[in-house]
């Protein structure tokens, strides 16, 4: 009996300790942290739409999906025109100065001589061999100009292939959000039907507990009356006793269960959750299709890695286009004065500076860098590819498992519900026995005793048959 009511609260506990793993730190809505306790009343639904929109782990890769399109938007940018404008003023203190060559002096006794012109001792006049240098300043006290920038992408191989690859980017990124809400969906169907599985459980332990005090009460009339003996009533109470402290451990696993809910779903712990659904033993067995043929599409896991495949074909087609030459077309317009005070609003005038270019660039070697990029691409796509055929294996493994799993829980299930019904029939049996003295209180403690193992087995075998339900319409990429 103690070793049935440990599994089923080993499982319990083993589910949140994965739930708190697998989920983010999901923090309470706005709403909840500074208003009073809230009542959430959810149906599996509803609980998994909320989690849809209060658990971090979703919002955040929303949030990707959102910071993919604005990287899309600048990979867009630069095939558009870049157009910028600039404004500014100089002043200078002391204007700079230069030394150049004579060549004032240098021009005059060219002349001279040319001439033939005659010193004051009547020879021709001869230029020196150094005129020396002189220096001068240039420009004015204060400078300003204002322009306007234009460039525009005519052809690069790289851009274009960023522009093709933004819708397969944002596949990605959908995939990747698909992934996490998968993930926490499966998680909240498990915690939400065991907390539902759980109320069966303590259903059945309350019974117990009357049945305990009622065979306690009736023993104790016996033993007053001299029909039973003192070990009896001993043996009775420690029964009732058990039992009230199976409740009380029951209760606290439920408890954690409901804050492990909570916590995944992004409700504050002061809050409170009632679960509005029920499940049976039909329910957990209809809807779950059976048949051998299932598609790797319907997997989240795979649409991201087939995303992730075409991302590595644009890559290694934007390192090919590396090799092609690249053009860009700038024109610069810009107008200048030159004041030696600032009064650049005055009538004096400024002047124009216009350019036009065209650039092509034409690579020619780069010490094989391309052809490395290339090359990595490559291998880098050989490994998507590798772990898509691994992860073709790895679902027809969990297909074929947790297909296994769920048809024996289902066999399982069955069989301990009519072992449950059966022990139910035993103990009323022995009861009506021990009541009209044909039978002793071993017989009654005997047949309470595998009342509860078989209730704490079929507690356990819907635990089992639900974990697998939802583990295989994961695996086949089913799950709604």
């Amino acid at each position: 009996m103690n070793r049935t009511l440990k599994k089923g609260r080993a499982l319990l506990v083993a589910l949140l300790l994965l739930l708190l793993i697998t989920s983010s730190r999901a923090q309470p809505p706005a709403s909840t942290q500074s208003s009073a306790p809230q009542v959430y009343s959810l149906s599996i639904k509803e609980a998994v739409a909320f989690a849809d929109k209060n658990n971090v782990q979703v919002k955040n890769s929303l949030l990707d999906y959102q910071i993919q399109e604005q990287t899309n938007r600048g990979i867009t940018s630069a095939a558009y025109p870049q157009l910028s404008g600039t404004l500014g003023t100089t002043y200078y203190p002391n204007i700079p100065v230069q030394s150049f060559p004579n060549f004032i002096a240098q021009a005059t006794y060219g002349v001279l001589t040319q001439e033939g012109v005659k010193n004051g001792s009547g020879q021709p006049i001869q230029s020196p061999s150094d005129f020396g240098l002189i220096t001068a300043g240039f420009g004015t006290k204060w400078n300003a100009s204002g322009g306007v920038s234009f460039s525009q992408i005519l052809f690069d191989g790289q851009v274009f292939v960023g522009l093709q690859a933004r819708r397969t980017s944002l596949d990605y990124a959908r995939s990747n959000t698909e992934v996490t809400r998968e993930n926490i969906k499966a998680n909240v169907y498990k915690v939400y039907y065991q907390l539902v599985v759980s109320r069966t459980q303590m259903e059945q332990i309350d019974a117990n507990i009357t049945r305990a005090d009622k065979l306690l009460n009736d023993t104790r009339a016996l033993f007053n009356n001299g029909f039973a003996q003192n070990i009896d009533v001993s043996r009775a109470s420690v029964q009732l006793a058990n039992f009230q402290t199976q409740k009380l451990t029951i209760q606290r696993n439920i408890d954690n269960g409901y804050l492990g809910l909570k916590y995944l779903l992004g409700v504050h712990a002061r809050d409170s959750i009632i679960l509005t659904d029920q499940i049976t033993d039909e329910e957990i067995r209809e809807g779950v299709p059976m048949e051998s043929s299932y598609q790797y599409s319907d997997r989240k896991e795979f649409q991201q890695l087939t995303a992730a495949d075409q991302l590595n074909q644009y890559n290694i087609k934007r390192y090919k286009y590396s090799y092609l030459p690249t053009a860009n077309l700038s024109s610069n317009f810009s107008k200048q004065a030159f004041r030696n005070k600032f009064d650049f609003f005055s009538n004096q005038p400024w002047y124009s500076v216009w350019s036009i270019g065209l650039n092509i660039n034409i690579p020619i070697f780069d010490g094989f860098n391309r052809a490395s990029n290339v090359a990595k691409a490559k291998l880098q796509q050989q490994q998507t590819q590798n772990q898509l055929d691994y992860l073709k294996l790895s679902i027809d493994n969990d297909v074929a498992l947790s297909r296994n799993s769920f048809s024996a829980a289902i066999v399982t299930l069955s069989t301990q519900k009519k072992n449950m019904e059966l022990a139910q029939e035993v103990y009323e049996q022995s009861k009506k026995k021990y009541e009209s003295g044909l039978g002793t209180s071993t017989d009654i403690t005997t047949a309470q005793t595998d009342l509860v193992t078989a209730q704490s087995n079929y507690v356990n075998a819907m635990y089992d048959a639900i974990i697998s339900r939802i583990d295989y319409l994961k695996a086949i990429g089913k799950l709604p």
